[in-house]
């Protein structure tokens, strides 16, 4: 058989758009529609047309187009425009005809695809589930649990819907039946899931009581899972093959959780390091002081050494969160936060008057600065 070329039976290049090619395919039709065209051979042309247009406007079948030419569709390209043209279309207005969308919508159909609508394994839907979990619950991980209405295998049919099974009557075991529709385009044959068997080729004699037919049962179910430690808020977790069954012995479902953690009062966190903001006094900071502090993992005492001052970052290491998602241990940081008093009393202020009075701008900060004065 002659190689066709598609392209330039629509007249259009190699790199036209698909809008391109729609406009060519709509103006074309409207030129060599037999019932516009009265010339011998309009008929004939009018299927090459249809026929480039169910290759080249469906973009998979232009890429095998483009890499094994019409060969590759010799035998079902242009499968629906065997037939002849009729009249009944006499006087119909072409200007507002949209060719294209109508030939898109019997493209949905398939054309003469022979493909079995088999029994095909389908996984089962999966769900979203959203968890809060507190601050602690997040760091040293947990027990939970949820309910949740999934669709599970029926134990009377094992999935079936049925039994006793027998052959289609409808489709002979295909799966599938072929109709043939005329249209302004001409006949029309579209190959469709066969609506009596839904595929599968078999009906059941007796079907279901359980589940009706269905193969599936909605259930409510209680689902309990470990929460890892080191969650961060946002992050997923998926239980696999926990969701609802799979249609003709296709597997599970997945749940997949995300984690919202709520903020601590006092302890902030990045990752598996924790930060905490320790208050201290003129006092504590200028001679040094030994401070309980809290940690995720209980109180401890620190010290302070003299001089420490505002806003330092002092690492203490191995304090952060153990994390199981990345097999390592964070560490905790203590940011210094000095408080100056905004009231005294008379005392403190004749403490505070008779220090400033000895030499306390002798750091090099002070000489510095006061050189530009």
């Amino acid at each position: 058989m002659a190689k066709k070329d598609y392209y330039e039976t629509l007249g259009v290049d190699k790199n036209a758009s698909e809008a391109d090619i729609k406009s060519a395919f709509r103006k074309k039709a409207k030129k060599y529609h037999p019932d516009v065209n009265k010339d011998p051979g309009a008929a004939d042309k009018f299927k090459e047309i249809g026929e480039a247009y169910s290759v080249l406007g469906d973009e998979a079948k232009r890429k095998q187009y483009d890499q094994f030419g019409s060969a590759a569709f010799d035998n079902n390209a242009g499968g629906g425009f065997g037939g002849g043209f009729s009249g009944g279309f006499s006087g119909f207005d072409f200007d507002d005809l949209d060719l294209g969308s109508i030939f898109e919508q019997f493209m949905g159909g398939g054309f003469t695809s022979r493909n079995k609508g088999s029994k095909r394994k389908t996984k089962g839907e999966d769900f979203l589930v959203k968890i809060d979990l507190t601050f602690e619950e997040a760091i040293f991980g947990t027990e939970k649990s949820f309910n949740i209405s999934i669709e599970e295998e029926c134990s009377d049919c094992h999935g079936e819907g049925g039994h006793n099974p027998e052959t289609c009557s409808h489709c002979g075991g295909r799966g599938r039946v072929i109709t043939e529709q005329r249209t302004i385009l001409g006949v029309i044959q579209t190959e469709t899931t066969c609506p009596y068997c839904k595929g599968a080729g078999q009906q059941f004699k007796n079907i279901c009581s359980t589940c009706r037919g269905k193969g599936k049962l909605k259930k409510n179910k209680d689902i309990k899972f470990r929460v890892p430690s080191g969650v961060e808020d946002g992050d997923q977790m998926r239980l696999a093959g926990k969701g609802s069954a799979g249609t003709n012995g296709g597997p599970n479902g997945d749940i997949y959780i995300n984690f919202k953690v709520k903020d601590h009062v006092i302890f902030k966190r990045d990752g598996k390091d924790i930060y905490l903001v320790v208050p201290l006094t003129i006092t504590e900071a200028t001679l040094g002081c030994t401070k309980e502090i809290p940690t995720i993992y209980g109180n401890e005492k620190f010290v302070f050494k003299a001089g420490t001052q505002n806003n330092e970052n002092i690492k203490i290491r191995g304090k952060g969160i153990e994390s199981e998602k990345n097999r390592s241990t964070g560490d905790m940081y203590l940011i210094t936060n000095i408080i100056i008093p905004t009231k005294l009393d008379r005392k403190q202020k004749s403490l505070l008057k008779d220090l400033d009075a000895t030499n306390l701008t002798n750091e090099s900060a002070f000489k510095n600065f006061n050189k530009y004065l």
